[in-house]
C-alpha cells in the first residue's frame, strides 16, 4: 500500500507542506515572526498573505478567508500596541543611521518594507534634528566600516579613489558628501569637517 506525497504531509523533495492557515495559526505565525524581528504592519502583513498562498495552494483553503485572518490579525495587533509603525521606522531610522545609510537610502529601505511616508519623514526630520550634516556624519560611518578614502593603507588610496566614490554613490550619498569623505586626507579631518 503506497501513500502519494501529500497524503504524507511531505512534498515529493521531502520537505514537509505547511499545514492550513487557519486564523489561529496565522495569529501564532504572526506572534512567533513578531518575537524574532521588528517588523512593519506591511512586511507582516507580507510575511502571512504568503502563508495563506501556500495553503491556498497546498490545502484549497479559501484565499478571501484567510486575507479576512490577516487583516483581522493586522488590526488587532496595531490596536494593543503589538504593531506600531511609528516605533518601527523610529528604531530602523537610527539603526540604519547608525550602520551608515544615508537619509535617502533609509527612505528607500523603509518605503520597501511598506512604512507610509509621513512616518518616514517625520523620523528622519527627527534625526536630522538631532543630528546636524547626518548624511556626512552617514558617509564616514560608511567608510569606516568599509574601509574606503582615509580609512584604506595610504599606498592604495590613489588606485581606489573611483571605486571608493562609486561605493559611496551606490549607497545613496551625494557626489559631494562623498568626495569630502574620500578626499580627506586622514580621519582626523573627517573628526573636524564634522565638528564644523
Amino acid at each position: 500500500m503506497s501513500e502519494t506525497s501529500s497524503s504524507q504531509g511531505k512534498k515529493p523533495d521531502g520537505r514537509r507542506i505547511a499545514k492550513p492557515a487557519t486564523a489561529k495559526r496565522l495569529e501564532n505565525i504572526a506572534l512567533y515572526y513578531l518575537q524574532r524581528y521588528a517588523a512593519s504592519s506591511e512586511s507582516l502583513r507580507r510575511v502571512l498573505k504568503r502563508r495563506v498562498s501556500t495553503s491556498v495552494y497546498h490545502h484549497d483553503t479559501d484565499p478571501a478567508e484567510g486575507a479576512e485572518f490577516v487583516e483581522s490579525i493586522i488590526a488587532r495587533f496595531q490596536q494593543s500596541g503589538l504593531l506600531d509603525d511609528t516605533i518601527y521606522a523610529e528604531g530602523q531610522v537610527k539603526s540604519l543611521f547608525r550602520r551608515g545609510l544615508s537619509l535617502r537610502a533609509i527612505t528607500n529601505r523603509l518605503m520597501g518594507k511598506g512604512v507610509d511616508r509621513d512616518i518616514i519623514d517625520t523620523q528622519l526630520r527627527a534625526l536630522v534634528e538631532e543630528n546636524p550634516a547626518p548624511d556626512l556624519k552617514a558617509a564616514i560611518s560608511f567608510a569606516r566600516r568599509r574601509r574606503l578614502g582615509p580609512f584604506r593603507p595610504d599606498d592604495q588610496r590613489p588606485d581606489r579613489r573611483q571605486r571608493d566614490l562609486a561605493s559611496l554613490a551606490r549607497g545613496g550619498f551625494d557626489f559631494e558628501t562623498a568626495k569630502k569623505v574620500i578626499d580627506a586626507e586622514d580621519q582626523y579631518a573627517l573628526e573636524v569637517l564634522l565638528s564644523n
